[in-house]
């Protein structure tokens, strides 16, 4: 493949603004797409910001950080994505949408390019199968914030290629990330590991064991995390956690991982973390926590 220029990012919310800061910060024309302009602009000066205190911080040049700027491009359309070398999907963690987004990137970007997923969970050899290029398809799932977090998972679908398997590891590393390889399993690694112990935590809570605070204090000062399981999944999102556990019990077919009942009670009422202000904690008090609605 010849050397890699331009990277599409599909998504304007909070994971793919930090995909498409990483690429302009690290040297490629970067296409942003979201359909909402609302978001696109949110997205697009959430980068502006965060690039600027980069170069406040001596992080990053003034000159770095110009060029940065100008190498992002904002689209509300698919077709600006065409000559994409790379094409990161980081939209709502639904499978018939992102198989329907996978099918239309198929026909549009140029053949030899890459179709990554972001997706936490979701089948790579199921998205890849709506496509005419599996080999060309691979799951890059990026920890959140994106460039903040050091690690990025790498998912091999069935069909996925030694070629795209080198490619997306050389890409991630060159965003100054860590890789870890997972096979095509329901949760992969992180969250086959992470999403049980939020729901844990949830039955904990539900169950009246003890109190949210001393459930997230007792985790953080016992196990050395740096958040707490509930705290966590607020910032996350319930939603996410609640998507990602149901594909767990659906692709596993183990009983132990259905979703707490508090949890899919907490989304039902739209208590869905710092995104809405309010999720298991209450962030409506503490107005510089809260951040705008942004699709994960």
């Amino acid at each position: 493949m010849a050397e890699m220029k331009t990277i599409g990012v599909v998504g304007g919310g909070q994971m793919g603004s930090g995909i498409a800061q990483l690429g302009v910060v690290h040297g490629f024309q970067v296409w942003l797409l979201d359909q909402d302009p609302q978001a696109l602009a949110r997205s697009a000066d959430y980068i502006a910001a965060s690039i600027r205190r980069l170069v406040s911080k001596r992080a990053l040049s003034q000159a770095g950080g110009d060029d940065a700027l100008r190498s992002l491009h904002c689209t509300s359309s698919l077709e600006e994505l065409r000559s994409s070398d790379f094409v990161i999907e980081a939209i709502v963690e639904s499978e018939d949408v992102k198989k329907q987004l996978f099918r239309d990137l198929d026909k549009i970007v140029k053949p030899s390019a890459v179709l990554a997923s972001n997706t936490s969970s979701i089948s790579i050899t199921r998205l890849a199968s709506a496509t005419t290029r599996p080999h060309q398809v691979v799951g890059m799932h990026f920890m959140n914030p994106p460039p903040v977090m050091k690690l990025v998972e790498i998912i091999r679908g069935a069909d996925t290629s030694d070629e795209t398997f080198t490619i997306t590891k050389t890409l991630a590393q060159r965003f100054g990330k860590t890789v870890v390889c997972s096979q095509d399993y329901s949760g992969f690694i992180i969250n086959r590991i992470l999403m049980p112990m939020i729901n844990e935590a949830f039955h904990t809570l539900y169950t009246g064991v003890a109190t949210k605070e001393d459930i997230d204090a007792g985790m953080k000062l016992g196990t050395n995390q740096p958040m707490g399981p509930l705290e966590l999944a607020d910032f996350i999102g319930l939603d996410v956690c609640l998507s990602i556990m149901r594909v767990l019990q659906a692709g596993l077919g183990d009983s132990k991982y259905a979703p707490c009942p508090l949890l899919v009670q907490y989304v039902d009422a739209g208590r869905l973390g710092r995104k809405r202000g309010i999720g298991v904690y209450d962030y409506r008090k503490v107005p510089e926590l809260v951040k705008p609605s942004a699709r994960l």
